[in-house]
């Protein structure tokens, strides 16, 4: 039933989809975002992809290294705040514009119930609503938390990124007594008080990684420890999970991450109709696959001997 969808991601400043970019996902292209509260640089990988645009490659080279960097859906952003914001403030998760409690499965309720018993514990929200939301706190949700030094921009990403600080941002983190590795820096955020010990400074650059470890997108299913739900029953055409961060004292949006999910025969029906679908362009990207028996092969002067 998998092969029948499609996945198409977008990015923007906000929740309107007209100010969104589609995201080239496994490429090294980053897609910048510009809101009032600060410029992102952001990158997707999922392994095993199969989605928009047509000539994106399925893997990436991240998912070659050790874990924790072989989960199968990875998002980074890398940005200087253009405002400080407070530690509590700062909300990362998913919310919904429509009611979804007729579209979730049985087992849902025990799912969320894994999820925020060992996934992320400081997951909060309600999605029996009918504005369903799942937030936790930035400082104990980002799985990978990297401090920089200030600065106007940042210039590209880190193939690996690793918990900790770079320049002054490393000891920033020690004056503020957060922990080195990220699971310890995590913990230490979900105890009372603490993220008010912590501030966003305006300026300085912080690089993140999120993992989703539980989603599958190749078969649409919950994957917890112990339980295994599949989703695809319930959804329809254009159904779409979205990621945001938000400022939850001000609901200020800096960002958001689109995962659409489309019926493959209306996205063909639209390409014909286009004429888009008769080639797609083979990537383009430094560290990807290129096969001299593909169709569309063009010898580059590094394949000449």
């Amino acid at each position: 039933m998998a092969d029948k969808y499609l996945l198409k991601v977008t990015s923007g400043p906000s929740y309107d989809p007209a100010t969104h970019q589609t995201v080239q996902v496994n490429t090294s292209n980053s897609t910048h975002v510009t809101s009032p509260i600060c410029d992102v640089n952001l990158s997707v990988r999922i392994q095993n992809y199969h989605g928009l645009p047509r000539n994106s490659p399925t893997t990436s080279p991240y998912f070659s290294h050790p874990p924790p960097h072989t989960r199968p859906i990875q998002h980074r952003l890398l940005s200087p705040p253009k405002i400080p914001i407070p530690g509590p403030s700062l909300l990362f998760g998913n919310d919904f514009d429509r009611p979804i409690r007729d579209r979730l499965p049985p087992g849902f309720g025990t799912a969320l119930k894994i999820v925020k018993w060992g996934i992320d514990p400081g997951l909060d929200g309600d999605v029996y609503s009918d504005t369903p939301y799942l937030y936790g706190n930035a400082l104990s949700s980002i799985n990978v938390l990297r401090v920089g030094e200030k600065a106007d921009k940042v210039e590209d990403l880190e193939e690996v990124l690793e918990e900790g600080g770079d320049g002054d941002g490393e000891e920033w983190r020690k004056s503020h007594d957060v922990p080195d590795s990220a699971d310890a820096r995590k913990k230490h955020f979900l105890m009372h008080g603490k993220t008010e010990e912590w501030e966003w400074e305006e300026g300085r650059v912080y690089k993140a990684d999120f993992f989703n470890t539980y989603l599958d997108f190749n078969s649409f299913s919950l994957k917890l420890p112990g339980f295994s739900l599949s989703v695809l029953p319930y959804l329809g055409g254009e159904d779409h999970l979205r990621y945001v961060l938000k400022n939850k004292d001000t609901d200020e949006v800096l960002f958001v991450v689109v995962f659409t999910l489309l019926h493959k025969e209306d996205v063909e029906k639209e390409e014909a109709e286009s004429g888009t679908a008769a080639k797609a362009e083979q990537p383009d990207q430094d560290g990807e696959d290129r096969h001299e028996e593909e169709e569309n092969f063009e010898p580059r002067a590094e394949d000449l001997d």
